[in-house]
């Protein structure tokens, strides 16, 4: 789609003329119109464009984001109104709760103009149709943001949202325990075998092995996938292919790094572990990043290691954005208030004040950006990484894989009848609409 919809005079001026000579009653005289050049007299206007997106009259905003963006969102609204004269007004409503609250309140007539929700969301404010596609600034979004964000953003070849963050999971370590991150899981059990204590409770690594999310990284990373066609054809799952078993049945043999019931690894325990010495990595993701700092004095974060095939572990990934409620009465204010906030600009003083990751090429590339190094890790990361899939049968994949991985870790059943269960079982719910 357009960048937007411009068209100059020259082109209407030039489409007339052609239109008039068909239509005249003798070529020589539409000739002798023109002048003698055929060119544009010097004193006419150069070509302009004559449509440009502009607020509506008596515009004013209503953005719903999460109270930790509530300094950032307040400083770019003002910004913003300096500059086109709209008013927007900030009310605390989550990423990770508006969608929903947009569906009842967008046909409604009473929800925000621009709200923050994550990509995965998607297929549930198209289904419901309180999300507008990003039709004028498409152009621009795609070039300034990174390919992976915009690509988690596309639903059935469409755009919606105009990204502003990104995150994903990486290896968090401890640099007086260890110097960096393994590069690949030798190492890491090279580690361990001098550094595991099970009685006093010290690991080489831990994540939530329990959780699809957190689990994910072995599957992706080996080929296998939750649908085919890029996470959007859900009557094609590929947690059985030879790929999804192979990663099955690697993660399966990472108990000797881990000999602890899966329930008994999860957030609160790793953490108190891992900032009491007793862990010297801990997977986990940016929303870490601020309570690991002040229990950990030398914390680093890096890429996850390879894989016994050699390819890279692909976790997991998601995308936050602002979104254009279908039902405002302002489409055109809002339209360039989600393009203002997520600019380059803005998204680098959104990561100043907040951590919050660019998906802006640009801003990730800066030197405030750059000089971070648990930034930067993360942002690698990103780029190897696979956005959910966004549409809603991925609603059917969570509670079988929890299930799957139970049975993988704790109870050491077949990884090939494991994984053929979690497909029968999420066809069986998707199909039932469970």
């Amino acid at each position: 789609m357009k960048k937007g919809k411009k068209f100059s005079f020259m082109s209407l001026s030039l489409a007339m003329t052609v239109l008039l000579a068909a239509c005249g009653s003798g070529g020589s005289d539409a000739s002798n119109n023109t002048g003698d050049s055929g060119t544009t007299p010097d004193n006419e206007a150069p070509p302009a464009e004559v449509e440009e997106l502009t607020p509506e009259e008596g515009a004013m905003l209503t953005i719903w984001d999460g109270g930790d963006q509530k300094g950032f969102v307040e400083q770019a609204a003002a910004a913003f109104e300096e500059k086109y004269g709209v008013k927007v007004s900030y009310t605390e409503l989550g990423a990770d709760k508006a969608m929903t609250q947009m569906v009842t309140d967008g046909p409604a007539g009473v929800g925000a103009d621009i709200f923050a929700g994550v990509h995965d969301q998607i297929g549930q404010g198209v289904t419901a149709g309180v999300i507008m596609p990003n039709d004028w600034f498409e152009e621009d979004i795609r070039a300034r943001n990174s390919e992976v964000a915009v690509n988690a953003l596309t639903y059935e070849d469409i755009l919606y949202g105009y990204p502003k963050s990104v995150e994903t999971t990486a290896v968090f370590y401890n640099k007086d325990l260890i110097d960096a991150v393994p590069t690949n899981w030798d190492e890491i059990k090279g580690f361990a075998a001098t550094f595991n204590d099970t009685k006093a409770n010290k690991f080489s690594i831990m994540w939530d092995v329990g959780n699809g999310y957190s689990s994910y990284p072995f599957f992706g990373g080996y080929g296998a996938y939750v649908f085919g066609n890029e996470g959007t054809d859900p009557t094609d799952i590929g947690l059985n292919s030879e790929q999804g078993i192979e990663a099955a049945t690697f993660l399966q043999s990472l108990k000797e790094l881990m000999p602890l019931k899966s329930s008994d690894i999860n957030g609160d325990i790793r953490k108190s572990l891992f900032t009491s010495g007793k862990l010297a990595m801990n997977i986990s993701g940016p929303w870490d990043v601020g309570s690991l700092k002040e229990g950990v004095t030398n914390l680093g974060v890096g890429v996850y290691p390879a894989l016994p095939n050699g390819d890279p572990m692909k976790p997991f990934s998601g995308v936050k954005s602002y979104f254009v409620n279908a039902y405002t009465k302002y489409p055109n204010a809002a339209k360039l208030f989600a393009e203002f906030i997520t600019n380059t600009e803005n998204q680098t003083k959104n990561f100043e004040m907040t951590g919050a990751l660019p998906a802006n090429t640009e801003a990730a590339a800066s030197e405030t950006v750059k000089n971070d190094e648990i930034a930067s890790a993360f942002l690698a990361q990103f780029e190897n990484s696979i956005p959910m899939p966004s549409i809603p049968a991925m609603a059917q994949f969570w509670s079988p894989m929890e299930a799957a991985l139970s049975d993988l870790w704790n109870n050491g059943k077949d990884p090939k009848a494991v994984m053929d269960n979690v497909v029968e079982q999420m066809k069986s719910n998707i199909q039932t609409g469970s």
